[in-house]
């Protein structure tokens, strides 16, 4: 990780993008120790308008909160990646809900099922937890451990064993695509 890395939730309202944002933040800054910040902004309408949330962690002091030219988007669904896609840095690592991102402009990305996987769980309003363990698997940007332990220190206690269960299943899912994709080019394809 560079000395500053910036991260784009993004999404709409009611998907939990705020708090995944704060989770991720207090993983960074509190369980891993890094200096971090963390805004936020979302439309007018709290529903259905578009939410994001940014997370800049670095190993020294963050001389400008928001994101410039984001290490990491996050998007949720189709209008958000269609938003925010230009801001990526080129190298940068796009994530996005399969579920309900049906076209990606680009070819270097990643598409994990977050709201089908929720789903599944038996609670859709997990897809943001389920990203976020996604996201620590994949980026390194914040330590597994941490993670957990902001998830489950933020989160409701009567959810906690749901949300634990969100954050292993991103977690598996993002292992299970990069054991492919070794796979794949392990085997000279």
């Amino acid at each position: 990780m560079s000395s500053r890395y910036e991260i784009r939730l993004a999404g709409s309202g009611g998907q939990g993008l705020i708090l995944a944002g704060i989770i991720l933040a207090e993983a960074a800054g509190i369980y891993d120790g890094k200096f971090v910040c963390q805004t936020q902004s979302y439309g007018p309408a709290a529903r259905g308008g578009a939410s994001k949330a940014e997370v800049v962690i670095s190993d020294r002091e963050i001389d400008y909160p928001k994101a410039i030219q984001p290490d990491v988007l996050l998007a949720m669904n189709q209008k958000s990646l269609d938003t925010y896609i230009a801001d990526l840095k080129p190298e940068g690592l796009l994530i996005v809900d399969a579920t309900l991102v049906p076209e990606v402009p680009v070819d270097r990305y990643i598409a994990i099922p977050f709201t089908h996987i929720a789903r599944e769980l038996g609670k859709e309003m997990v897809a943001n937890i389920v990203a976020l363990g996604a996201l620590a698997a994949l980026s390194g940007a914040v330590t597994l451990e941490g993670m957990e332990k902001a998830v489950l220190a933020r989160v409701p206690p009567p959810t906690r064993e749901l949300n634990q269960k969100a954050l292993q299943a991103g977690m598996a899912a993002a292992r299970k695509l990069m054991g492919a994709r070794q796979d794949k080019s392990g085997s000279g394809e």
